[in-house]
């Protein structure tokens, strides 16, 4: 009898055990179901707030409206202000059926001459597929060489009395390192073929007739700077031998040189010029996978040691 009930206890309490553990086990499972739940749910609120899904302002837009695009900063292939994010946000701005005309606010001391050559190009193309349709440049704080590269594109350009403008003009920087590595007992080894591969390099010595090619180089680009500059305002133009001489003026001073049109602000255009005052931005907005896979990919150029001896800005 005794060994009977002993049988018993010692079932029911394995029962019980195994009751304890499988009641721990769907605990857990559903732990972990849940964290999952959060964790994901918390992950979209993070791609919603970087960028990474959801609808832009234009696709919510309905309505007659002004078209704002943005020009943010240095102009260069893997910034804000770059050929390959200002032209889509121009050709969505100009295809949009509600479009009543276009502002470009620039705030930019310049950059690439490639990539402001490149926007100026589309903006007249664009101005002259949709000629019912303005583009007016709303000058910032700054809107300086390669800025104002782009913005004489417009059909006018407005400005704040403040604002700087101009610096019509081109450089080319660099160093030199060579008195630096005769204290420290450096000796360049520098193996080339071509005479001149080794352009301007700053641990060498300069080389007299590498500089003249240099200027000359930069004078062709500011000769193509100035012909855009006339291109683009015309008339308005008052010439004085300041004009192209690299100098930037304020917004009063660039009125009335004919550089700028007048004053005004994006919402005053918005109301007074083009007569619409909904704005709708469309700016092409870089995500957090756009900066992430930039920044990489600068990481692996550098790395692999791609490099220039001198670069050449509108700035």
């Amino acid at each position: 009898m005794s060994d009977q009930n002993n049988n018993w206890e010692r079932g029911v309490l394995e029962k019980l055990a195994m009751s304890a553990v499988q009641e721990q086990r769907r605990a857990r499972h559903w732990g972990i179901f849940f964290k999952t739940l959060t964790f994901g749910y918390l992950f979209i609120i993070l791609f919603l707030v970087m960028g990474w899904v959801g609808k832009s302002e234009q696709a919510l837009s309905t309505g007659k409206h002004t078209a704002l695009v943005d020009m943010q900063g240095v102009i260069a292939p893997d910034s804000a202000a770059s050929a390959d994010n200002l032209i889509p946000s121009l050709q969505d701005a100009f295809k949009d059926k509600d479009t009543q005309g276009v502002i470009l606010r620039i705030n930019s001391p310049g950059g690439s001459p490639v990539q402001a050559g490149q926007i100026n190009d589309e903006i007249r193309r664009l101005r002259a597929k949709h000629p019912a349709i303005p583009l007016y440049v709303v000058v910032e704080d700054i809107c300086a060489s390669g800025g104002y590269y782009v913005a004489v594109a417009a059909d006018k350009i407005f400005v704040d009395k403040a604002s700087l403008i101009g610096s019509v003009g081109v450089l080319m920087d660099g160093f030199g390192f060579t008195g630096t590595m005769e204290k420290l007992g450096v000796e360049r080894r520098l193996i080339t073929a071509g005479k001149n591969k080794g352009f301007l390099d700053p641990f060498s010595a300069a080389d007299p007739a590498q500089q003249e090619y240099a200027k000359q180089m930069i004078a062709e680009i500011h000769q193509q700077f100035i012909d855009v500059v006339k291109q683009g305002r015309g008339k308005r133009l008052k010439e004085t031998p300041d004009t192209f001489s690299g100098l930037v003026w304020n917004g009063q001073r660039g009125v009335e040189l004919g550089l700028a049109d007048g004053y005004g602000s994006v919402e005053s255009v918005a109301r007074d010029v083009i007569k619409a005052e909904k704005i709708v931005d469309f700016t092409m907005k870089e995500n957090f996978a756009d900066r992430l896979a930039k920044r990489f990919g600068a990481g692996v150029a550098s790395a692999i040691g791609f490099s220039a001896q001198g670069s050449v800005s509108l700035r």
